[in-house]
């Protein structure tokens, strides 16, 4: 019986144990049997995949959905038995907070790069010089200065054809906002392929991004999914699922050494020791790099490039009373650089969820569901901030923003530090020299969110593909 450790137990390493029993087909015959065990450093599994009760309802405290374009998540969720607990987004559309105001997103938009002019120029997000720049790109499109090239960083290249305000005011507070980063230094290549391959064509770069993304689906299925019950459902039927698989989870297990032993590995984890046939390396890229360290200094140097960004959710429960009117889509983002409020030093929430009206499962009637972000690469005020000047300064920030009035109902805060990987420029090629890496040394993979995306249904295929690459 061949024996797996997988080291992690988010849900990428819980992914990985899945396909190394079998997937959705299940296990195979004994004489092909698998034995995995999972090693989880913390009390809990399923890492950012966490629900709590908050009101009246299982609350997220990472993620609250998933995205339905792609399939690995809708799919595990369907082969461990949660199809019929898969709940559709509830509202559509989002808005910005630009020259003064929330203003609706135009239509019109490819992860926030505007592939029309008129919805952008009409949705007065720009301004009459963002818009003459953006025109500029439609009529006498500005000429690419550096020829065919692997990567580009995002915010340049979409600064120099359509103009630094769409860069600004669309595009990082989008792509930026789901890394937690900033486009300035972001990989086109690792984040969003079309505009890479886009920026490649002769002129506008408008009508190339048009040619490049797929167009809209017409089948009516849901953009974006949620679980009944929360996240944490969806991690305890798996955990459930692979305990009758045979698959032995430890928490509170924190692995702190990693040695050859012949064509093997040796894990260690305290005074515990586990013989394995083959490794699953489920970590953040810091982790990973402590391990790997003594046996590919090339892996461990490429690891510990990649740079993590923290991020702080504050979650409020409002009396209708306290909105100033009805809220429209699901939610709004707030721009790096937005010119902060009179007498304000500056935004620190980049963005606010409307989550009952996003996630009908979560509605109350006389109530509603907030939650604020707070903190992105660069910005490091909120680390030394109490839960209480968290509480205070958001709902400050959100007061100014949205006008509201009252003090919550209810607030919780949650803090995520080191959460997100930083996908620069040439992100591909180190996560290409990682793997190779792991190749070299043979019988180990590595999966997360570190390498090729960071949402559910990335972090899946990555732990996936882990558990294929060590079979």
């Amino acid at each position: 019986m061949r024996r797996v450790v997988v080291v992690g137990g988010g849900i990428s390493g819980l992914a990985a144990a899945w396909e190394l029993t079998g997937g959705g087909d299940g296990p195979k015959g004994d004489a092909d049997a698998t034995q995995v065990l999972v090693l989880e450093s913390s009390s809990r599994l399923g890492g950012a995949l966490h629900s709590v009760p908050f009101g009246h309802h299982s609350v997220d405290t990472g993620p609250d959905g998933f995205l339905g374009r792609r399939p690995e998540a809708v799919d595990l969720c369907r082969e461990i038995g949660l199809g019929d607990a898969l709940v559709p987004i509830g509202g559509r559309g989002a808005g910005v907070w630009a020259r003064g105001k929330i203003r609706p997103l135009p239509e019109g938009l490819a992860l926030g790069i505007p592939i029309r002019f008129w919805p952008t120029a009409r949705s007065g997000i720009l301004g009459w010089r963002g818009n003459v720049a953006l025109a500029r790109d439609a009529l006498a499109p500005r000429p690419d200065v550096r020829g065919p090239i692997g990567d580009r960083s995002i915010g340049p290249l979409v600064s120099r054809k359509l103009g630094r305000r769409v860069a600004d005011r669309l595009v990082d507070p989008l792509i930026g906002g789901i890394h937690a980063g900033s486009v300035d230094d972001m990989s086109a290549a690792a984040t969003y392929p079309p505009l890479l391959a886009a920026s490649q064509r002769r002129g506008s770069l408008m009508r190339a991004l048009r040619a490049e993304v797929p167009p809209p689906s017409t089948d009516g299925s849901p953009l974006f999914w949620a679980v009944e019950g929360g996240m944490s459902a969806m991690v305890e039927r798996l955990r459930a699922e692979l305990a009758a698989r045979g698959v032995k989870i430890h928490c509170d297990a924190p692995v702190d050494r990693l040695a050859r032993r012949g064509e093997g590995w040796a894990v260690g984890s305290g005074a515990a020791h586990h013989d394995a046939d083959a490794v699953v390396l489920a970590l953040p890229a810091p982790a990973a790099c402590a391990l790997l360290l003594p046996h590919d200094d090339e892996a461990a140097g490429l690891l510990a490039n990649i740079a993590y960004s923290s991020v702080t959710l504050i979650t409020f429960r409002v009396s209708t009373g306290a909105l100033s009117g009805p809220l429209a889509g699901t939610g709004f983002l707030v721009p790096r650089r937005s010119p902060p409020a009179r007498g304000h030093e500056g935004w620190a929430v980049t963005a606010c969820t409307y989550l009952s009206q996003k996630w009908p499962h979560l509605a109350t009637e006389g109530e509603v569901l907030l939650r604020a972000s707070v903190g992105r690469f660069g910005d490091h005020r909120s680390d030394s901030w109490s839960d209480a000047d968290l509480v205070e300064r958001a709902w400050g920030e959100l007061g100014l923003l949205m006008g509201l009035s009252e003090d919550p109902l209810e607030s919780m805060v949650t803090r995520w530090p080191g959460a997100f990987p930083q996908y620069r420029v040439h992100h591909l090629m180190r996560t290409a020299g990682i793997e190779a890496a792991m190749a070299r040394l043979g019988r180990i993979a590595v999966a997360g969110a570190a390498y090729r995306g960071v949402g559910i249904p990335a972090c899946i295929a990555s732990g996936r593909a882990a558990a294929q690459a060590v079979s």
